[in-house]
Order: structure tokens, then sequence, then C-alpha cells
């Protein structure tokens, strides 16, 4: 099954997609107005989900959108909280000239640095250090604390893309990476979740690549890992309770702009996509905030 966030007439909604080729999607609420209209509460539903995977395939053709003609949001426009890893591949961590480390490194995104698939990453006025950073995301589909090795994948509702754009400057400026990785717009969520069961457990063996105006500039695999989707859940409920509708962005592969020679910013003009095998391509144009 595979859902969206999407804004028609300044509100937030819900969409079924059939696949990553789809050039249109059902718009739940025209199939039925009883089903929850954000995917917040549409996971936290008992039931919701197969429920609203039921509607869509009855859904005529009044209940048909093309993906071109509306915004879509972030996906998860709401989440409690956004906890996202850094250095979990052992190549980037190499790339910035840090040891392999022993525990990951932490931060959270809040909901204002967040944007849809198709919307501008916005160049802040004061930086033009814009990077990209490919990672996959995980949604937690309900409560958890104390997972373990065998229960940790019971609480993922899905998977998206993700775009960690960071301003690096900023993130440079203290010990703590969070004040360069929350700037407004720059931090693409999308374009759908892709449940479970149409992935390998914890989403593993999976290409991960971003292209910067479609040349390939990180090429990985989740299998790369250094901790993987179950190690990093157990890990983050060691300490945290995780809800339905928080999200968890695993960290980004070799190949980001800061460390090339020279370095490479993305730019207005620019298209950065994020594509991840079995799940689909998250693009977005750059533009300078205003």
């Amino acid at each position: 099954m595979r859902f969206l966030s999407f804004e028609s007439h300044g509100k937030g909604k819900l969409g079924w997609i059939k696949d990553a080729s789809s050039t249109s999607f059902v718009d739940l609420h025209l199939v039925d107005p009883s089903l929850p209209t954000d995917l917040k509460t549409l996971i936290a539903t008992p039931g919701a989900m197969a429920a609203a995977h039921a509607a869509a395939q009855k859904a005529p053709a009044s209940a048909v959108l093309a993906l071109a003609s509306v915004r879509l949001l972030p996906l998860i426009p709401n989440p409690g909280k956004v906890v996202c890893m850094g250095l979990n591949y052992a190549d980037h961590a190499k790339e910035g000239g840090n040891a392999r480390p022993e525990y990951p490194s932490f931060f959270l995104r809040g909901a204002t640095s967040m944007v849809g698939h198709q919307s501008p990453i916005l160049r802040p006025k004061v930086s033009t250090e814009l990077d990209y950073e490919a990672e996959l995301a995980v949604i937690i589909g309900q409560r958890a604390r104390h997972l373990t090795a065998a229960n940790a994948l019971s609480c993922v509702a899905g998977y998206s893309c993700f775009n960690d754009a960071s301003i690096r400057n900023y993130q440079r400026k203290a010990n703590q990476w969070t004040i360069g990785k929350n700037f407004d717009g720059t931090g693409p969520f999308g374009p759908w979740l892709v449940t479970p069961d149409e992935l390998p457990p914890g989403a593993e063996g999976l290409r991960i690549q971003s292209r910067l105006n479609g040349k390939v500039m990180q090429d990985a695999n989740t299998k790369d890992f250094l901790w993987n989707v179950v190690e990093s859940l157990r890990i983050i409920t060691e300490c945290m309770t995780l809800e339905p509708g928080d999200v968890i962005i695993t960290g980004t592969p070799a190949g980001v702009g800061y460390a090339r020679t020279p370095p490479v910013w993305m730019a207005p003009g620019d298209v950065c996509e994020i594509e991840i095998e079995g799940i689909g391509t998250l693009s977005n144009p750059i533009a300078d905030e205003q």
C-alpha cells in the first residue's frame, strides 16, 4: 500500500496511489468521508490503513486526481518528533574526517523545516552552503518503548524518502548539528509512504541515490548501514517512547557536496532527486528564500 499527503483548497488531505509509476491517485475523502484525512491519524487508527486501501479499489473516476494537479505535503505534516541519525554509513563518516563511530549521532528536526515532493528547497538568505543528503525515512505506526531485535519492526508503518538538506556553515558553528538542519524549507519528505509488506524486512538491501541536475552524487545501499533499522529502533527506544506518526531518518552515505573538491552546493535553478529502490523518487527544485 502507498499513501500520500496533499493539499486541496487550503486543507490537508490523504491519498492512495497504486505504485511509483502512477501519474494519478485516489482522493480518499471523496471515496469514504469517514476515513481519517491525515496520515498520522490513519496510521494510529487500528484497521484504517486496510480500510483505506479497500476503499481505494472501488474509487469512481470522480475520485481520481492527477498528481500534477495538487500540491503534495510533507508525508507526515504534523509529526510528534523527527529523530535524525548522523554518520550511519562508514564511508560518509570517513569523507567528513570522522572515525567510525561507536554510537550513532542524533538530532531532531522540526515540522517547519520540511517540504513535500516538488516543492522548492529554500536556500536561506544567510548562507550559500546548501547541501543534499539522501536518506531512508522510517514511519512509526504504533507506540513503542524498549524494543528488541525480535519485535522492533512490528512498530513500523512504512518507509519513504527524505532529503536531509543541510546548511553546512551553520551546522559547524557548534558541536550540536541541530541549527544547520532546521532552516525552513530544507527537509523534503515523500513522495509517499510504502508499507513494509512491499519491501524487504527493515528496508534492507535497497539502492539509494541522490542526483543533482541528473548527475548521480550519492549511490549506496541500505545494507551498508552501520546501524540498520532494527538496531536503530532498539537504540532509540532505550531512551524515548516512539508514537504513531513519529519519523526516524536513518543517515546518508558518502558523496555529499561539502566533502567534494571543490565543494558542490545546491543553488537556485537546480533540481535534486532522492531515489530509493522499491519506494520511488523525491524531487525538489532549489529556490532562494524570499
